[in-house]
């Protein structure tokens, strides 16, 4: 157990925190925590917050794809299994909306 953030040498407070995946709160897990944000888990809740994922299906859920062309247009495909945890078929109308310049977000449409 550390004493001291790596990141900032203040003190550590042991807390429960949240934690969350792809959106999803997978439970309050112990942690050393620090004032500047940081946390720090122990093997053991490690593996605990890993099963946890499993479970929840969103363990391992993040993919990386490459830009292709469609025409004129850029594509960028969506993996199947990140398709399938956002419910997402074929056909249906999403919007996309820039959150800078080096981040997009896909929201289905209603």
């Amino acid at each position: 157990m550390l004493e001291k953030c790596i990141m900032c040498s203040k003190k550590l407070k042991r807390e429960k925190v949240d934690y969350e995946v792809c959106g999803i709160n997978l439970g309050k897990f112990p942690a050393d925590v620090c004032s500047c944000g940081e946390q720090y888990f122990d093997e053991e809740t490690a593996e605990r917050m890993t099963e946890a994922a499993k479970k929840a299906g969103v363990f391992g859920i993040a993919k990386k794809t490459k830009v292709s062309y469609t025409g004129k247009s850029l594509m960028v495909r969506i993996p199947k299994q990140i398709a399938e945890f956002a419910d997402l078929k074929k056909g249906e109308e999403v919007e996309i909306v820039p959150e800078g310049r080096k981040k997009i977000s896909v929201r289905v449409v209603d």
